[in-house]
This record gives structure tokens, sequence and C-alpha cells, in this order.
């Protein structure tokens, strides 16, 4: 199995209601919190593979793409529809 396919599954252990950061996944994985965005960038199953639950460090929702667009309120969405708290985007 190589990085970015490691990166994916970590990524679907994420239990709804629930984040990491970029961080967290990069130091597990042993690779940079910028490796992980990049892969999750080109994320083409957001369904399967849910990156909106991944948040930057300082609990900030940012970083989502989806369709080749930045899309973070629709971040947002996702994550409050499944119970995270989120003020003034970010996470509380």
């Amino acid at each position: 199995m190589n990085l970015k396919q490691k990166v994916l599954r970590e990524v679907c252990k994420i239990p709804k209601g629930k984040t990491k950061t970029y961080k967290e996944i990069a130091k597990k994985l042993k690779t940079s919190p910028r490796f992980v965005a990049k892969i999750l960038s080109q994320n083409l199953n957001p369904i399967k593979i849910p990156c909106h639950r991944v948040i930057r460090s300082n609990g900030k929702i940012s970083g989502y793409t989806f369709k080749g667009k930045r899309r973070d309120k629709m971040k947002i969405k996702l994550l409050k529809k499944e119970g995270v708290k989120i003020k003034d985007n970010k996470m509380i």
C-alpha cells in the first residue's frame, strides 16, 4: 500500500461527528501535513472518503475542495450536520 492509499484509509477511520487534523494524520503516517492536504484535495469520492472531517491544527475549518473549487462553507455544513460544534469558522 502506498502513502496516498494510507492517507485515504486513515481518513476513512474518522467517525461521524469527530475530526482529526492534517498534522495528526501526517504524524501517524510519518509525512507532512501539506502532503496529507494535497492528497485530500484530489479526493474524487468525498462520500466514501470523508475528507471534510480533517481540519487545521488551530481548529479552523478550511481547505475543502470539491469538484475543483474551494467549498469551505460546504465543509462547515457537513460537519455541523454530523454534530461538530463550530463558531466563526472554527471548531469549538
